[in-house]
């Protein structure tokens, strides 16, 4: 069995928070060694981490002492590796398995006391991808909070009447930020949060991660990507929709529906042991076969701006974009994963399309998880 070493908090591993799914702010460590589950970590947060896994061995960080650091007047920024080495001594830990974020600084103490740190990735996003009962629950109320946003921009949207400036709604301006705020506000009805969210305008739409900004124009189209985080779980949920308002732009429609036939083919595709590449070279020969460009039919080196230029998905949890990759490299998929499909189209300097909904790969397919009509038009 392969012993493992995280250091870090659950706000910002989240590999340290799927083994311990609640918020710690301060680093601690977790170590899995010769088949225990230990947490070094101060006492007040090991009572909290013991209410809800008493499988985890606790140790309270207050039982290393720093005194005589802080004594032989050691640097400030030395204490805090130095006492991280004492505690991975005090479990006779020698090799282990950590996550590519691992603190560089507590490495090189680590290793200079004699201790193998060995990168590996794939074990920790392997643990993530099969998500929790509690971990998937949280990501379902993620999913009820985006819809919930998308829903307060739709309407937004369709209230809005044509003006000199752009579109207004009860008199004021409708702009990228009073969506936003909007949307937001939904999220914390439910439990989210997710203020950096994207509500794109006109050609502002043709970059996939343009926030978005300004007046919305009485013919516009407007792409809102929202992934908002359910705050007790961490995980998130996202989605994208698109919308025009006034007069639709007959390529804009035509991307569209083209764009949803798309996510339709990558769905049909999703099931235990299909590539994530596999599931992406197949919606790029759809949209080639309609004419568009794509990031495999492109000349290799050439940057892409126009038609399909990103990756067709990814991998949602703890964090919004996670294993599985759905696109040139992708994994196989496995029973468990939760991914995104976020197909588009778009052209520099005019606009742009994308559709995007969250899955869960089931036994023999999946489950969809985002619950919101494909519209065109906001209603």
């Amino acid at each position: 069995m392969t012993d493992v070493l995280i250091i870090g908090d659950t706000e910002r591993s989240p590999e340290l928070r799927h083994e311990i799914p609640i918020h710690i702010g301060d680093p601690f460590l977790y170590a899995e060694v010769d088949g225990r589950r230990v947490a070094i970590v101060w006492s007040i947060e090991g009572d909290r981490i013991a209410a809800i896994d008493p499988t985890i061995e606790i140790v309270a960080d207050e039982t290393f002492s720093s005194d005589d650091l802080i004594r032989d007047g050691v640097d400030i920024y030395a204490i805090k590796p130095t006492m991280f080495g004492r505690q991975v001594r005090s479990l006779g830990l020698g090799r282990a398995a950590v996550p590519r974020s691992f603190p560089l600084g507590i490495a090189d103490v680590l290793r200079a006391n004699g201790v193998e740190l060995v990168v590996d990735q794939r074990l920790f996003d392997d643990r993530r991808r099969r998500k929790t009962a509690f971990e998937l629950e949280g990501i379902r109320r993620a999913s009820r909070a985006a819809e919930a946003g998308m829903t307060a921009i739709a309407s937004l949207l369709a209230r809005s009447e044509p003006a000199d400036g752009g579109r207004v709604v009860d008199g004021d301006a409708l702009t990228s930020d009073v969506l936003k705020l909007a949307a937001s506000a939904e999220f914390d009805r439910h439990g989210c949060r997710g203020d950096d969210l994207i509500v794109a305008i006109g050609p502002q739409a043709a970059d996939g991660h343009d926030q978005g900004q300004g007046p919305v124009g009485n013919d516009d189209v407007v792409l809102c990507d929202l992934f908002p985080q359910h705050v007790e779980s961490g995980c998130f949920s996202d989605m994208t929709r698109t919308f025009v308002v006034g007069g639709a732009n007959a390529e804009i429609s035509a991307w569209h529906t083209q764009s949803v036939e798309a996510l339709e083919l990558a769905r049909s595709l999703v099931r235990p042991g299909t590539s994530g590449s596999e599931i992406h070279r197949a919606v790029c020969s759809f949209f080639e076969r309609l004419g568009h460009q794509t990031g495999l039919s492109k000349p290799e080196g050439e940057v892409l701006r126009d038609g399909f230029f990103h990756g067709l998905g990814h991998g949602v949890g703890l964090d919004v974009h996670e294993a599985p990759w759905l696109g040139k490299f992708g994994h196989e998929l496995v029973e468990g994963d939760v991914i995104a499909l976020e197909p588009g189209l778009y052209r520099h300097g005019f606009g742009g399309v994308r559709v995007e909904d969250l899955l869960v790969v089931t036994a023999d397919g999946c489950e969809t998880l985002t619950i919101f009509p494909y519209t065109l038009t906001p209603a």
